[in-house]
């Protein structure tokens, strides 16, 4: 037999060698996906709740991770990144004291999760203290929120700082479904209260600069309409003011006490 010739016969066989390879490679493949796809149909719900429990345990490990769902008791409790990228938190009130809003912190609530990552059951906590942002309240002011801010009111909490045990934010109330209003303005537009260094933020920082220029904005309209603090008293007022400060008046004052 020629050499060409048994050189393609070798080659042949070692082509039907590696073919017959191939297809007993692909049948061992498909043997082991009808395996797994039968044990599958055989323990659907065995599959299913595996399924289940990995997708339960991912939400619970990214729940932790950002805290969607845990209640805040105390403002220590808040993590610092929260406050740097100036976080939303909703609210409920509880009271307006002197020191500030009384507030309570309602999370994120999902019916199963919400329960197992509870840090405080079953415990009474006292709720958060949170001071308006950059305003001085005066007497008049606080009364204002005592009427306009009833207990179980919602509110949302904009973090701003943090001063030990009480947060600095810019308070927001819902009016309707479409519009919310800041309550740090309200107070200053009505002439209720006066603008004040924000604590915990550096004066030079563009967040600072950002929320004095708003809160001043709102001072000045106060002053414009002569609201509140700036209200200016009638002619009458002036006039009357100006006879009991008069030297006059003093002088008659000072002879009846001698009489």
């Amino acid at each position: 037999m020629p050499e060409s010739s048994r050189q393609t016969e070798t080659e042949t066989e070692a082509g039907a060698g590696d073919w017959r390879r191939r297809e007993q490679g692909n049948e061992s493949c498909d043997n082991v996906v009808s395996v797994i796809s039968q044990f599958a149909d055989d323990n659907l719900t065995l599959v299913r709740n595996i399924s289940t429990g990995l997708a339960i345990a991912g939400v619970l490990v990214i729940a932790r991770s950002i805290k969607l769902i845990t209640k805040f008791q105390a403002a220590s409790e808040i993590p610092a990144r929260f406050i740097e990228r100036n976080v939303s938190l909703r609210g409920k009130v509880h009271s307006i004291t002197e020191k500030g809003l009384e507030v309570e912190h309602v999370p994120i609530h999902l019916p199963v999760l919400s329960p197992l990552l509870s840090k405080h059951k079953g415990v009474s906590m006292p709720p958060l203290m949170v001071h308006l942002a950059g305003v001085e309240l005066t007497p008049e002011g606080r009364v204002w929120l005592q009427k306009n801010l009833d207990p179980g009111q919602t509110v949302w909490l904009k973090l701003i700082s943090r001063d030990d045990d009480i947060l600095h934010c810019m308070v927001s109330q819902s009016r309707g479904s479409m519009w919310s209003y800041c309550m740090n303005e309200e107070v200053l537009k009505l002439g209720l209260a006066r603008t004040a260094p924000i604590a915990g933020l550096l004066p030079d920082s563009s967040l600072y600069w950002r929320l004095h220029k708003r809160l001043h904005r709102a001072e000045v309209k106060a002053e414009r309409k002569g609201r509140g603090l700036w209200k200016e008293d009638g002619l009458w007022e002036r006039a009357s003011g100006a006879v009991r400060d008069s030297a006059l008046l003093r002088l008659m004052r000072w002879i009846f006490k001698r009489t």
